[in-house]
């Protein structure tokens, strides 16, 4: 095998190497991304289930309840046009209560139910996620203009 040969075989085996462990790199990043979805994106079906994401919008009025443990709580986020239920075990934040912005970390189970290992509340009375901030606008703009080619009723 001639010095010029070798050279380009072993660029070539380096230049394989990088390769696979970049593979390797990204592959590892998208498994452990956690993207952020609306309860609007839930019922048109593009969220993967039973794939860790973040759901968030407002406690829905009236959707609090307590299980008999006192501990496990189901209630509802909505982005003002449409809602999801939420069960969680766990310990709430103090900030949690209804029309509050929350962002919940978790799956989706079958029923459409979203099954949260993690609740976060606003932590005070002018902040809300920027991605539910604009999830809650969208919904908004969306439920307007359902409603004036509906004829304005």
């Amino acid at each position: 095998m001639k010095k010029r040969q070798k050279r380009l075989l072993l660029a070539a085996g380096g230049l394989a190497g990088v390769v696979v462990v970049t593979g390797l790199v990204l592959n590892a990043f998208r498994d452990n991304l956690v993207f952020f979805y609306t309860p609007s994106d839930i019922v048109a079906d593009i969220v993967p289930m039973e794939r860790t994401f973040r759901i968030g919008g407002l406690v829905e009025d009236g959707s609090i309840s307590r299980a008999e443990d006192g501990v496990t709580v189901h209630f509802r986020v909505t982005d003002t046009a449409v809602a999801v239920p939420v069960v969680y075990h766990g310990i709430l934040p103090n900030l949690f209560r209804e029309g509050q912005g929350v962002v919940a970390v978790g799956s989706l189970q079958e029923g459409g139910v979203f099954k949260a290992n993690q609740v976060m509340a606003r932590h005070d009375e002018t902040y809300m996620p920027p991605e539910a901030a604009e999830a809650i606008k969208r919904a908004q703009r969306e439920a307007a203009q359902t409603v004036e080619h509906a004829g304005g009723y």
